[in-house]
């Protein structure tokens, strides 16, 4: 058996699976409020991908949000890192996708101590600071990898990032490798508040140390290993009533016929 994501590409009808999963969120159970309806929110993207590719949702703070199992070894799993963001006009654009890689500032801040810098000197040597805040993600992945004696295949894991706009409802899907670019690669500076690192064509990498602690990695869409074509959620029928009430209402009818 042939794992999407791992092995080979999800196939259109995995990434209609998707969209239709996905589009449930829109009857009241979604985590972001509009009007009488809700859209989907980074949980339940999270939620969406491992149904539709037979995977288990984390619910937690760990490094990776989805695992999918080996069907051929039961040791091994492999991870999807899920991120979800509203810039979808940004990749189109710029041709960057964005990535919260994480917002960890206290171990972000504590890694870059070890190396005798503070919120006051961190500027003098941004390509050290980089350098340290790049090595501590992946030390992440690290940690729960097989070399290091856990059960997830780090080589075969990745990023599956959501890229979304709601003026017009779009969503398109990437998927990119867990390692990240080398950062002695990189010319890291100090803008305001912000550590940046550049590539040849523009910023790669920016930390908001002094204000959130958010790192944020915006590769170039041309460079993702996959990418759906862009999608919008199925419309839900408008002759049905929507929310936690009428979903109440239908699961319990008895029970909800004696409140009346």
């Amino acid at each position: 058996m042939t794992i999407p994501f791992v092995t080979r590409n999800p196939t259109a009808g995995e990434i209609e699976r998707f969209r239709l999963i996905l589009s449930t969120y829109q009857d009241g159970s979604g985590m972001l409020k509009r009007k009488d309806r809700t859209l989907p929110g980074w949980r339940d993207f999270e939620r969406s991908i491992a149904a539709a590719f037979d995977g288990e949702a984390q619910e937690s703070k760990w490094i990776y949000d989805v695992i999918l199992a080996n069907p051929e070894d039961d040791s091994i799993r492999f991870g999807l890192s899920c991120k979800m963001r509203g810039t979808l006009r940004e990749v189109e654009r710029k041709n960057r996708v964005t990535i919260e890689l994480s917002n960890a500032s206290g171990e972000f801040w504590d890694a870059v101590k070890k190396e005798t810098f503070t919120q006051e000197n961190y500027h003098e040597s941004p390509e050290i600071v980089g350098k340290v805040l790049i090595e501590t993600v992946e030390r992440w992945h690290i940690n729960v990898s097989l070399d290091s004696g856990d059960t997830v295949d780090g080589t075969r894991s990745s990023f599956v990032v959501l890229q979304w706009e709601e003026r017009k409802g779009r969503y398109q899907l990437f998927q990119y490798p867990i390692d990240l670019p080398d950062p002695a690669s990189l010319l890291w500076k100090v803008e305001g508040r912000r550590l940046i690192g550049n590539d040849a064509k523009g910023t790669l990498f920016e930390w908001y140390g002094l204000s959130g602690g958010q790192l944020k990695y915006y590769p170039l869409a041309d460079n993702a290993t996959w990418s759906s074509p862009v999608f919008q959620l199925e419309v839900l029928p408008d002759n049905r009533d929507y929310g936690p009430v009428r979903k109440a209402e239908l699961y319990f009818p008895e029970l909800w016929r004696t409140l009346k």
